[in-house]
């Protein structure tokens, strides 16, 4: 059976770290197989139209954030309506998803691994349990594990790992209690894709 989320990876030619931390080592899909898939994936490629670079652009944040095109489409329309620079809005309003803070914060080794987390009850916010992980939290929230999951095979070795992990500046994590505050909004994200392709992508299909 086809990986689809390593199919994703080769269509657009670079990591988007999908699957945990096997990005991080030699077994890594654009490591093995750098090639597009398919029966010409080794062609060469061609060049990609301004419009083509700005769908791969938008496909490139889609799948690292794990969201549908409608969602994608949803998120634009908010950051269109707030107030500031477009493209800086739709990273606030992606990385302020629920289930990419519990990755961020070292809760989860993925976000994948993440929003299932959420969706199966698992994570807590402000001592709720929270299962939608579209949720967006909001400055001082407080994300923790349930206490009933913390024998959940995922969270096996956390203690262990988050010892090692330092989450973005924007979030905090008491790696005693195993739990992150959410102290800003948040900045200096790592997500190395052309948001602003993004913003022309959408401007020109609304």
């Amino acid at each position: 059976m086809f990986d689809t989320k390593e199919k994703k990876e080769r269509s657009l030619g670079t990591k988007l770290f999908l699957k945990a931390n096997r990005c991080n080592s030699p077994k890594c899909v654009t490591v093995r197989r750098p090639q597009r898939p398919g029966v010409h994936g080794k062609a060469r490629r061609r060049a990609l139209s301004e419009m083509g670079q700005q769908l791969q652009e938008k496909q490139k944040f889609r799948f690292t954030y794990g969201i549908r095109e409608a969602q994608m489409r949803k998120i634009f329309s908010a950051a269109v309506k707030n107030p500031g620079v477009t493209g800086e809005m739709i990273v606030n309003l992606l990385e302020r998803r629920l289930d990419n803070v519990v990755f961020r914060l070292g809760l989860a080794p993925s976000r994948s691994v993440a929003r299932q987390l959420t969706g199966h009850g698992h994570i807590l916010v402000n001592n709720r349990k929270v299962t939608i992980p579209s949720y967006r939290v909001k400055v001082n929230d407080i994300i923790s594990i349930r206490p009933q999951s913390k024998d959940h095979p995922v969270f096996n070795d956390l203690a262990a790992s988050i010892k090692k992990y330092d989450p973005p500046v924007w979030l905090n994590l008491d790696k005693e209690k195993i739990e992150g505050r959410v102290i800003s909004l948040p900045r200096d994200s790592d997500i190395s894709f052309d948001v602003n392709k993004v913003v022309d992508y959408y401007s020109k299909i609304q």
